[in-house]
């Protein structure tokens, strides 16, 4: 069985997603994989810098993420331009790592932690889509904290995702974060047994 996991910035989706493999659900992560076309000498990171600039580059050849963030954020036609390089890759790598995880064991869960997985349009990838859910003031805030943001940088990326309320509206199951760990992992208890899983 594969499901779809998601959420907004700062929404706490990796705290659902270490409870789910905790439970033994196999993780293919979105983020890991776009980390991983951005690294020195892969052609999306060598398109990029063409896009871009070498600007976009540390001395020592790797990206320089806060550089491209501070182009991209704010300027949706070079979110586009960016997202045009790097979702290609992501996608094809996604479909291969969480076909291979089904086709090793069909009984077990696999868990794609995608970030923009509406926004990618990837959400008929799947029949069941989970959204991790926290009120935007929060979302806010934790971003604020955990990147060292003033709030109009994150106010920036916030409104360069889909609203965490329209998130919340499409998917199949809703995991409230906005808690304690506690509840956050009952739910996540809940959403196994709904699955049928074993436990």
């Amino acid at each position: 069985m594969i499901i779809g996991l998601t959420g907004g910035i700062a929404s706490g989706k990796s705290t659902v997603s270490a409870m789910l493999t905790e439970k033994g659900a196999r993780l293919v992560d979105a983020d890991v994989i776009a980390r991983e076309v951005m690294l020195p000498g892969h052609p999306v990171l060598a398109a990029a810098v063409q896009q871009f600039g070498n600007g976009i580059l540390q001395p020592d050849g790797t990206l320089n993420r806060a550089r491209l963030g501070e182009i991209v954020f704010n300027n949706p036609e070079a979110l586009a331009q960016l997202n045009g390089l790097t979702h290609p890759a992501i996608r094809q790598e996604i479909k291969r790592q969480m076909h291979s995880y089904e086709e090793e064991d069909p009984q077990r869960l696999v868990v794609v932690d995608i970030p923009l997985l509406y926004e990618s349009r990837l959400d008929n990838l799947f029949t069941q889509i989970v959204v991790v859910y926290v009120p935007r003031a929060v979302q806010l805030a934790r971003l604020m904290q955990r990147s060292g943001l003033t709030r109009e940088q994150a106010e920036g990326r916030l409104n360069a995702q889909m609203d965490i309320e329209a998130k919340r509206e499409r998917a199949d199951y809703v995991i409230d974060n906005g808690g304690e760990p506690a509840a956050t992992k009952r739910q996540v208890e809940e959403l196994w047994a709904r699955l049928g899983l074993p436990c």
